[in-house]
């Protein structure tokens, strides 16, 4: 199905259509044997970088595209709509950008280049096995040794884990609470640094999560981002934006499973014509034909605050927690359209259902986003 697409300017347009040749060339045709392989594509996120499409927000003097958020969350729809372990991957690297973009010093900002244009792949060390939603009370500590920080503690459910060149640690400099919380840039190389077994995930098997253990990791001082006692700001706005990410490939994730249920039900005959001009089954695909169109509007409605430098928090929760119940829904009844042929591998709408619920629980469990909603609403 086409969506129909008002963009600000013929440059976007452009970067769409790119976008678009791109994820039918190198994603499409690649997603189903990476995924049963559980192969990291490497490759095709510098093919992406270097096609300038993994510094589309960011400024071009760090070598970005100096796109607004609404333009690169339509380019991560379609990515999402082709491979959504790729778009993941785009965003999850997007948000790693964030801290040394927004928040770095001169020197720091030296790296963006090579981050913004594939070399360097991040990872966003922020969740603990003991403190996933309550990032405040994380407990790896980094403590001032001479020119470095010495970090010891867990990270846990960290998407690029095993493949990364950089990570941003979230660690403990001072105090209790979000006030004592820094942010590193680390080398992934960096000695003391140990990526653990991939975890064995539902979906999303190309894209590698592991904890990660730091044994005394010694990071250079020069790479505290934004100060002592920063980090829990950082981490906060960088997961606003994420969370806008996560929508945006709820969206093309949803829109992929209603096209390829369309088709099924076009082509597929029973009793004498096509199963889709039964109106239980049409209802339901009008249905969340209809539901996607809300999620894409909240999303890019979003997004467009985001451009706009108004405050945007609160939208990017409700975004972010309706875009991926949809996916979570019309992946399910995808299945249900295609029936007995829904449930085996040889159609990917099974892949897409696994997919979606990860969708629920990343930058933010939507009983997360439930509580961020409920608390403004509470202030008035």
């Amino acid at each position: 199905m086409t969506v129909d697409r008002i963009l600000p300017t013929d440059e976007a347009h452009d970067l769409l259509d790119l976008a678009t040749e791109l994820a039918d060339r190198e994603l499409a045709p690649k997603a189903a044997g990476f995924e049963e392989r559980a192969e990291f594509p490497r490759e095709v996120l510098r093919t992406i970088g270097r096609a300038g499409l993994l510094g589309l927000p960011y400024a071009e003097e760090h070598g970005g595209a100096a796109q607004p958020y609404e333009v690169y969350l339509q380019v991560l729809e379609i990515l999402a709509s082709r491979w959504l372990a790729v778009a993941e991957a785009v965003s999850v690297h997007t948000l790693s950008c964030y801290p040394v973009a927004a928040f770095g010093t001169a020197e720091q900002r030296k790296l963006l280049p090579d981050m913004l244009g594939g070399e360097l792949l991040g990872a966003y060390c922020l969740s603990e096995p003991q403190g996933g939603s309550d990032a405040a009370a994380l407990s790896t500590r980094a403590v001032r040794d001479g020119d470095a920080y010495v970090v010891s503690g867990t990270k846990a459910w960290i998407t690029h884990a095993r493949v990364a060149d950089f990570y941003n640690v979230f660690c403990r400099t001072g105090g209790p609470g979000p006030k004592g919380i820094s942010c590193l840039v680390a080398d992934a190389g960096t000695a003391g640094i140990a990526p653990q077994a991939a975890e064995r995930t539902m979906g999303l098997r190309s894209s590698p999560v592991a904890q990660i253990a730091f044994e005394e990791a010694r990071v250079p001082a020069d790479r505290l981002v934004g100060g002592e006692g920063a980090g829990f700001t950082i981490a906060m706005s960088a997961l606003d934006s994420g969370r806008l990410g996560i929508a945006a490939c709820a969206v093309g994730l949803a829109q992929a499973a209603l096209d390829y249920a369309v088709g099924y039900a076009r082509e597929r005959q029973q009793f004498g014509r096509s199963i889709i001009d039964f109106q239980g089954l049409g209802f339901l695909l009008a249905d969340a034909a209809t539901q996607i169109s809300a999620a894409r509007a909240l999303t890019l409605a979003a997004a467009r605050l985001r451009d706009a430098g108004r405050p945007y928090s609160i939208e990017a929760a409700k975004a972010k927690l309706f875009a991926s119940d949809v996916a979570m829904r019309v992946t399910t009844d995808a299945v249900q359209v295609l029936g007995g042929a829904g449930y085996v591998s040889d159609h990917p709408v099974e892949r897409y259902m696994r997919e979606a619920k990860v969708l629920q629980i990343v930058e933010g469990t939507n009983q997360i986003q439930r509580l961020v909603i409920s608390r403004a609403l509470a202030k008035g």
